[in-house]
């Protein structure tokens, strides 16, 4: 199979969780009110939606390996590994903020960030309306319009980023959020780290910088971001959080050198 077809595979695997995601949350508003809590709902949605993810890929791609958030790592004997995470922005999802996403990645080499590249990828933001694509070395797109990061910033960088759950990790992201403010015109917290990198690549966001992502966080948003014409790097991973930035070469230089202290 192509790096095409694989990338037409993750479009509509996507496409399909992430309407059987947006089902699972409408009707859990009415059973919430009556059996469960939504809690309950986003639980059972993500195991469900993974299924169905795993389910797809067995079927079409027995050899590849897997890396999901809810079912954790298997590997393949093709040398290609699925990388998902099935509802990206929980939190959102629960609330009924429209801020989630299905998102799939496909990559060949060893299954870790710093040894596979991207082969294809797709994010479904069901409940915008909107599923995003890349393959490599065939551009990313939303539908049939090709994306392209922003390359100037004369009123300062738009950018998105994330805080982690843990309360202890608040303080030390609010002073790199105090430092990154010197070259930003704003900020923007969404709650998903794969629509946060969908928008740099589709130009919505000049960048993107945050701690403590996972692997199915950012692989799919990734390769969009690349594909674009955008950089994406993972900082400090010697520690127990590193950092992941993406944007434009201006963009993502300026804020590899804030973050690494050398300016």
């Amino acid at each position: 199979m192509s790096a095409v077809d694989l990338g037409a595979l993750a479009a509509d695997i996507a496409r399909e969780a992430g309407e059987l995601a947006l089902r699972r949350r409408t009707a859990g508003y009415a059973l919430a009110a009556t059996k469960s809590t939504l809690a309950d709902i986003v639980t059972e949605a993500d195991r469900e939606v993974e299924q169905l993810i795993r389910e797809r890929l067995r079927s079409e791609r027995p050899g590849d390996g897997f890396l999901g958030e809810e079912t954790g790592a298997e590997r393949g004997t093709s040398g290609l590994t699925w990388v998902v995470d099935p509802i990206d922005g929980t939190v959102n999802y629960a609330y009924g903020i429209a801020a989630y996403s299905v998102s799939i990645a496909v990559v060949e080499g060893e299954p870790h960030p710093e040894e596979w590249q991207g082969v294809a990828s797709a994010v479904s933001a069901p409940m915008l309306g909107e599923l995003f694509t890349a393959v490599r070395g065939e551009g990313a797109w939303l539908g049939d319009q090709r994306l392209t990061v922003t390359s100037e910033t004369p009123a300062g960088a738009l950018l998105g980023t994330g805080f982690g759950y843990d309360p202890a990790t608040h303080d030390g992201d609010l002073v790199m959020v105090r430092r990154v403010m010197t070259m930003a015109r704003d900020l923007r917290r969404m709650g998903s780290a794969a629509i946060d990198l969908s928008y740099v690549a589709a130009g919505r966001l000049d960048g993107f910088f945050e701690r403590g992502l996972n692997a199915w966080d950012f692989a799919a948003g990734a390769l969009l971001v690349q594909e674009a014409g955008g950089f994406v790097s993972r900082l400090e991973l010697d520690m127990p959080r590193p950092m992941v930035i993406a944007g434009g070469s201006a963009v993502h230089d300026r804020l590899r050198s804030i973050i690494s202290g050398e300016a």
